[in-house]
């Protein structure tokens, strides 16, 4: 415990890419499958023609073909925001067990709706609010979708002895101070040196 090594790295969440087509269409998929299972009586889901949608604008992307791609982008958003409306009325018909979860899910398909693409804060995942866009730097991987993760070690024997979860996308070297203490509490010791690379670099009264 006299020397140890933090860093971080990314936990990624088990979501698919999140495009604005396949998140307009999970909030569709939801909020008719909510509807149904309450009784609410909808005026269109539009459970055929919101998926040839999506497919359109996928074909549209693939070809570089975008002002076409945006026109039935617009069109899939409307229909999505006309189900949410229609569901968003008839929300004080439903029981006040399962009142609470259709709003939430009528407050975020609202939250997709309005987002832009430059937007900060953005949701990326319907059922994992908590899901942030992380820079990755790789060309492979430029980004990455999760949340950042400090983890500690000893230097020699290479064991665990920290590992906590920074919301948010904090600067790595402000999350050195909370690693250590971490550590400190777990494993009832205080670490002298602690070994970083250079993006976790703090101020020497961190250190």
């Amino acid at each position: 415990m006299k020397r140890v090594i933090v860093d971080t790295t990314i936990m990624e969440k088990a979501i698919v890419h999140p495009t604005d087509s396949r998140l307009l269409e999970r909030c569709r998929e939801h909020l008719v499958k909510a509807a149904a299972r309450h009784g609410l009586k909808l005026r269109q889901n539009y459970n055929r023609e919101a998926p040839r949608r999506g497919l359109q604008i996928g074909r549209y992307a693939h070809a570089q073909q975008y002002k076409r791609m945006r026109k039935v982008l617009r069109t899939l958003r409307s229909r999505v925001g006309r189900v949410m409306r229609d569901v968003e009325r008839q929300v004080a018909q439903v029981a006040g067990s399962y009142r609470a979860a259709l709003q939430k899910l009528v407050d975020r398909t609202k939250r997709i709706l309005s987002q832009k693409p430059k937007d900060k804060n953005k949701l990326y995942a319907l059922h994992a609010p908590e899901v942030e866009c992380l820079a990755k730097g790789k060309t492979g991987t430029p980004y990455e979708f999760g949340v950042k993760v400090s983890i500690t070690t000893t230097h020699k024997e290479g064991l665990v002895v920290g590992m906590r979860s920074t919301p948010g996308n904090p600067y790595d070297g402000h999350t050195l101070a909370e690693a250590l203490e971490q550590a400190t509490i777990l494993c009832d010791a205080t670490p002298e040196i602690a070994i970083v690379d250079v993006a976790t670099r703090a101020s020497r009264s961190t250190t």
